[in-house]
């Protein structure tokens, strides 16, 4: 970086055609350029300038150096502005994960829309049920549907989502209808091991929060499968509205523990870094923000 600032320095030494003239023109004080250039003379072990009361010129190691240093620092500010460009504009190739169940109904819809109207942005979707590691698996974003824990992630909120335990109304029938989350620990449920406590499901009592310890016979990395296994009496399910809406309304599932449920998941749209966001990224979380918002005036989501 000092030799850069030497080489900038000299540069526009010959440029103004003396010392003043270059300080004024990179509004620093003669001594300083005169400095740098005197660095950059002893780092090189060549004088670049011949120094007189009235005149200056440039020695032949000089004119040498000053013909590469221009087109060395040229491509500097040429690779500095593509890469300011391309990281700050909204194109390029936006690697994307999010949950199966979500990402083959709502999701797609939302993504879809994005892509139609950023035309230089490229999608790459993967839509599988886990938590991937965004940094060591080369995603720009995911898209979960949790509670938020602390995390070295950063997490734009995109729309809140209330969760369910519902069950088949045979399952209520033959377990009972539970009246505190405590009552779940002894009845079978199905568990969703993208969940982010899994078997450890989290409820409001009191004021409080409460872990309630599961345990069934499915164990399944999919949401679509965790209500498959709720339609067919294997237990208590614990999910997102949003995939079981339907069975609700339906009358297939009912839900149970209502005024149990805590308040704070949501779906969010979680990426690596805050500084220096990339453009892309920004462009399709703002997207996404404003796609959820509109859909839920419209009365499009639950």
């Amino acid at each position: 970086m000092d030799t850069l600032v030497r080489m900038r320095s000299f540069l526009q030494v010959v440029q103004s055609g003396g010392f003043s003239a270059a300080a004024r023109d990179l509004g620093r004080s003669k001594a300083l350029i005169s400095k740098y250039v005197g660095e950059l003379e002893d780092e090189l072990g060549a004088r670049l300038l011949n120094r007189t009361t009235r005149q200056l010129s440039l020695t032949e190691a000089g004119q040498v150096f000053y013909r590469e240093a221009t087109d060395i620092l040229q491509r500097i500010d040429d690779l500095h502005d593509s890469i300011t460009d391309t990281h700050q504009a909204a194109r390029g190739l936006l690697r994307v994960s999010a949950p199966r169940s979500m990402g083959d109904d709502l999701l797609n819809l939302a993504i879809m829309d994005f892509v139609v109207a950023e035309p230089d942005i490229s999608i790459d979707l993967k839509l599988e049920d886990r938590f991937v590691d965004l940094v060591d698996e080369g995603y720009d974003v995911a898209i979960r549907v949790t509670e938020l824990t602390d995390s070295s992630l950063i997490a734009r909120k995109l729309y809140p989502v209330r969760g369910v335990v519902c069950a088949t109304p045979a399952v209520i029938e033959k377990f009972g209808m539970p009246k505190r989350p405590q009552d779940l620990a002894q009845v079978p449920c199905i568990i969703d091991t993208n969940y982010r406590f899994r078997a450890n499901w989290g409820f409001q009592e009191g004021g409080s929060r409460v872990s309630v310890p599961v345990k069934g016979r499915v164990e399944v990395n999919s949401a679509a499968s965790a209500r498959e296994a709720a339609i067919r009496d294997l237990g208590f399910l614990r999910t997102p509205e949003s995939f079981v809406h339907r069975d609700l309304a339906e009358g297939r599932l009912v839900e149970v523990l209502q005024e149990f449920q805590p308040d704070d998941q949501a779906i969010y749209a979680v990426y690596p870094h805050r500084r220096h966001l990339s453009g892309k990224v920004r462009a399709f979380v703002d997207f996404l923000a404003k796609w959820f918002q509109n859909a839920r005036k419209r009365g499009d989501l639950c």
